[in-house]
């Protein structure tokens, strides 16, 4: 391949992968067709996408970015997928895929442009953001509820109470 196709493919993937911060590399060696596009559907109803990268060129593309971290990983035929959405969904959508299908080998993650790298099996054990907004939710309710429990329980007494008086009454 000639340097100016290198440096278009380059400028490229540049292109595709701007703004892009987080992404799961994976080896896809040894799947056929019809189990590629099995994964690839898998992954398409979490909004990931799989593209088959050359690694020199991805190396080159990612190295001023958020995903230079990922260079070290581009051993090997490789694959990255990426999401709009959580890729920690992504992550255990691949861990999933993997018990699936055995040939998917799983290697190296990075989560907002972290420099640390995670292993795929990693990132799918920790909590994505909507459980995370879930968690805060429930515990900034919390004190709020208990308030309100407080506050309706002598109430709900007081009126058993009352009701108790009053069916004793009737009785009588």
């Amino acid at each position: 391949m000639s340097k100016p196709v290198k440096e278009m493919m380059i400028a490229v993937l540049k292109k595709q992968y701007e703004g892009v911060d987080s992404a799961c590399v994976v080896e896809m060696t040894g799947m056929d067709v019809q189990t590629t596009e099995a994964l690839r559907l898998e992954l398409r109803e979490k909004q990931a996408e799989v593209h088959v990268v050359r690694n020199a060129l991805a190396r080159k593309a990612f190295e001023d970015g958020p995903l230079a971290p990922l260079g070290k990983s581009f051993e090997g035929p490789n694959a990255l997928v990426t999401s709009a959405d959580s890729i920690i969904d992504v992550a255990k959508a691949l861990v999933g895929a993997a018990k699936k299908f055995k040939q998917l080998k799983l290697k190296s993650a990075i989560l907002e442009g972290d420099e640390s790298l995670f292993t795929v099996q990693e990132l799918s054990k920790m909590r994505s953001r909507l459980e995370i907004i879930g968690e805060v939710a429930m515990l900034a309710s919390s004190p709020g509820r208990a308030i309100a429990g407080s506050v309706s329980s002598p109430q709900s007494k007081i009126a058993g109470c009352l009701k108790a008086i009053a069916d004793k009454e009737e009785a009588a």
